[in-house]
């Protein structure tokens, strides 16, 4: 189900007249439903993939699937006060799914500007920072947003570091940036979408981090800074 913000939209602002989806990443009943969320879907050209996972969490059991639902929430408030129509991927954070080709189709079906999907990654111990992901180049599925997908996540990265001062990952990626071929997200899209994972939940430093509302308000306002740098270009 999508999520369809509540009263008015907003008029004026920045960025008045965008459509911009927030994927938050897996959800809250996922780890109640194994066989719901294990079940193969499309992913394209004939590939599959589980329909989505429980996602990671801190030592403390501070679950991914909270922190990305929370951040959502945060960033929507931003995005809206700068005019931006926004659209959720879930509508709470206790349900299960939706399977990842789902999550595509509602940001296509939204003809988003833009698209990002919030996460959280589970790293090695010793490894700490954020990093975005972009498509990889695939022929009939990628083609047509692979550009404009890029610089959404050279904007989103600069802008999220800017704000939260979070370095990037020395575990994965280059200089921030990693593509991926893999993501039923990123395949089936149709409108300019990255992924960010936006720190290691399993380094303590940044958990403990992400376990503060004040900090995480700061990651929210960094990607809402980043997909108004790409949309304002």
């Amino acid at each position: 189900m999508v999520v369809v913000p509540s009263g008015a939209a907003v008029s004026r602002g920045s960025l008045a007249g965008r459509a911009i989806v927030l994927d938050p990443g897996h959800n809250g009943g996922n780890a109640g439903a194994p066989a719901a969320i294990n079940r193969q879907v499309p992913i394209g050209n004939g590939q599959t993939k589980p329909c989505n996972t429980t996602g990671t969490a801190t030592n403390d059991g501070y679950a991914e699937a909270a922190y990305t639902w929370d951040v959502a929430l945060r960033a929507r408030r931003v995005l809206r006060r700068r005019g931006a129509k926004v659209v959720l991927t879930r509508n709470d954070n206790h349900s299960v799914g939706p399977c990842v080709n789902e999550r595509a189709r509602i940001a296509n079906r939204a003809h988003a500007d833009a698209t990002v999907s919030i996460h959280a990654d589970g790293g090695p111990v010793s490894g700490f920072g954020f990093h975005v992901i972009e498509p990889a180049l695939i022929g009939g599925l990628t083609d047509d947003i692979f550009v404009a997908s890029h610089r959404l996540a050279v904007d989103l990265r600069s802008a999220f570091r800017r704000r939260t001062a979070e370095p990037y990952a020395d575990y994965i990626a280059h200089n921030g940036l990693a593509r991926r071929s893999d993501l039923g997200g990123l395949r089936l899209a149709d409108v300019p979408t990255v992924f960010i994972e936006t720190g290691n939940m399993r380094n303590a430093g940044d958990a403990a981090r992400m376990s503060r509302a004040t900090y995480r308000l700061r990651v929210a306002r960094g990607i809402a800074d980043g997909i108004e740098r790409f949309l304002r270009r």
